[in-house]
This record gives C-alpha cells, sequence and structure tokens, in this order.
C-alpha cells in the first residue's frame, strides 16, 4: 500500500540576514527526517514546498517557528500518496520569488488579504479587474471565473505586463483582485501595484491551494485544475490529485486527450512541444526516458530534471 505523505508550502517576507547558515542548519535537519522538496532562502525571506511523513513535517515546522521572524509561519496543507520529490534542497537565491526589480518590499506593504467566501464576491464584481498572476500553462488546465490571463511564460515578464497593459484594463475598474497558486507572487505582484498608485489592490489569502481546500463545489467560481510543483502535477477541489500529468521533454502539464494525440511520445513531445526539439535532443529524451522506465521496473524513482517546473514556475 502506498504512504500517504504531508505535503506543505509556505513563505514569508522577512528582512534578516545569515542565511548560509540558515541554509546548513535547515538542510541538514531536513534531511535527518526524510524530507523531500526544495526551501528557498534569500535576504528577502522564505519559500518552500516540501513533503515527508505527518510527524517529521510537524518537526520542521516547530524548528522553523523558533526562529523569531517565522514565529507566525503559516503552512498549506495537502497531501499525495507517495513521495512528491525526488530530493531535498536548500538554495540561496537573491529573491524568494524571481521578479527581477529591487524596489519591491512586500515585508513592508501589499495589497488587502481577502478571505475565500469574500474573494467569490470580489471577483463577481463589476468594478473589479481579475488578474491571474501565474504563467500561461499554470493558467491553460485552471482558472477563476473573469481573470484576465497575462500571457507570461515567467514571473519576471509581469512587471513590463503591468506597465503596458493595466492603464487600458483599468478603465471603469476600481479594484483590482490578484491571486497566484500559493499566495506568494501576489504579495510581490500587489506590493508593485500600489509603488505604481493603484489604491484598491487585493490579493487572495492562502492562494488556490487554501480556496480548493475550504470551498465546495457548488460554491466554486474555479474551474478546472491547479498546477502544482511536484509529482502530483495538478489539484483538484478537496486537494485531491488532479488528472494531468507531466511531459518530461517540455516539462507541460498534459491530459488524457494529449496522451491520447498523435503527437505525443512518452517523455520524447507532447502537443506542446511537438515539432520543437532537435534529433539529437530527441535522442537523449528517449535514453532518458528508457531509464525512468528501468528504475520503474526496479521499484525505484529516477531522480532527473523532471522536478525542475517547481522552480521555473517562479522565476
Amino acid at each position: 500500500m502506498t504512504e500517504k505523505h504531508t505535503v506543505i508550502s509556505f513563505y514569508k517576507f522577512v528582512n534578516w540576514g545569515g542565511i548560509s547558515k540558515r541554509k546548513k542548519r535547515l538542510e541538514s535537519f531536513c534531511k535527518e527526517r526524510e524530507i523531500l522538496g526544495t526551501i528557498i532562502l534569500a535576504n528577502e525571506g522564505i519559500n518552500g514546498t516540501i513533503s515527508g511523513k505527518e510527524k517529521n513535517i510537524g518537526e520542521v515546522i516547530e524548528f522553523l517557528k523558533t526562529d523569531p521572524h517565522l514565529k507566525d509561519l503559516e503552512p498549506k496543507y495537502s497531501y499525495a500518496s507517495g513521495e512528491t520529490f525526488g530530493r531535498m534542497k536548500v538554495k540561496i537565491k537573491k529573491e524568494i520569488v524571481t521578479m527581477g526589480l529591487r524596489d519591491i518590499n512586500p515585508s513592508q506593504i501589499t495589497g488587502r488579504h481577502i478571505k475565500n467566501k469574500e474573494w467569490n464576491e470580489l471577483i463577481n464584481d463589476p468594478n473589479t479587474l481579475v488578474i491571474d498572476t501565474r504563467n500561461q500553462y499554470e493558467y491553460s488546465i485552471g482558472t477563476f471565473k473573469n481573470a484576465i490571463n497575462p500571457m507570461t511564460n515567467s514571473f519576471r515578464e509581469f512587471p513590463k505586463w503591468i506597465e503596458e497593459n493595466l492603464g487600458e484594463l483599468m478603465t471603469n475598474k476600481k479594484k483590482v483582485a490578484m491571486f497566484c497558486t500559493g499566495g506568494i507572487r501576489c504579495e510581490k505582484a500587489s506590493s508593485l501595484m500600489i509603488k505604481n498608485g493603484y489604491e484598491e489592490v487585493y490579493q487572495l489569502d492562502g492562494g488556490i491551494i487554501k480556496y480548493l481546500e475550504e470551498i465546495s463545489e457548488s460554491e466554486t467560481l474555479w474551474d478546472g485544475e491547479c498546477f502544482v510543483f511536484d509529482d502530483r502535477v495538478s489539484i483538484k477541489h478537496g486537494l485531491l490529485e488532479g488528472d494531468f500529468s507531466l511531459c518530461h521533454a517540455c516539462r507541460m502539464p498534459i491530459s488524457e486527450d494529449d496522451i491520447e494525440s498523435d503527437e505525443y511520445v512518452e517523455g520524447i513531445s507532447c502537443p506542446n512541444c511537438f515539432g520543437t526539439h532537435s534529433e539529437e535532443k530527441k535522442k537523449r529524451f528517449a535514453e532518458r526516458q528508457k531509464q525512468i522506465n528501468l528504475a520503474k521496473e526496479r521499484g525505484e524513482k529516477h531522480i532527473g530534471k523532471i522536478y525542475s517546473n517547481q522552480s521555473k514556475a517562479l522565476k
């Protein structure tokens, strides 16, 4: 029987230092408890998604909260059948979510956090512009009613999209409502909006994950599934594992219909990337898929680059 694992995602913007020492202590603590996933540390804060046995995850949370900067950390919980990551990594980066702007400080100011029940009312208001701050491939498998798709491939592109499009989009609108998977991208996006002079800026508290956990399907304004950055690929209401898989060639989510397509070859191509890879790449992909299949036959997990979507979405 496959063992159920607890998955938590968390972040907090804080002004702190000593991240090299924090990295060593945190990495050691997690590995001792067989925790898997990725945690990013930067001078602006912490951002992570990890999984493991419930008891061990609880110990990690308590360890994090011993730091005065993180005493009010509020992880978001979900569950998975089996391991969801291939390894444990603690990384040091310039930003915990990469926007590429130095003068944005979410630890000082962000948009107003809106709880799930209020959120439905807010995005139904014709005076509200609803913006999905995630990337294009995340939007493609699920989003909120009335949400604008900025068509970005990385979060770095979001400030430019705001600069070029928001003025026109805000015509006859008074409020901006923003959302993302867990809330972290909205923190920076809303901080940018306020810096640019927009006053009524709101963000979904806890992100899509919290919404899918707490709002029933009969009340929902969410359509589709939510992309997550681990082996589950997507989740549905009640945080149940979704129906999407991952193309190991282009790292994009694929549906059952995509898999039935003539353009799908396991590990080599899908309708999203068919015809875009060189023969050399396709040979390399085929060899990788062979190794994945051999690992499955041995009852092992192949650890390669298939987990790169976790950091890709936030770049």
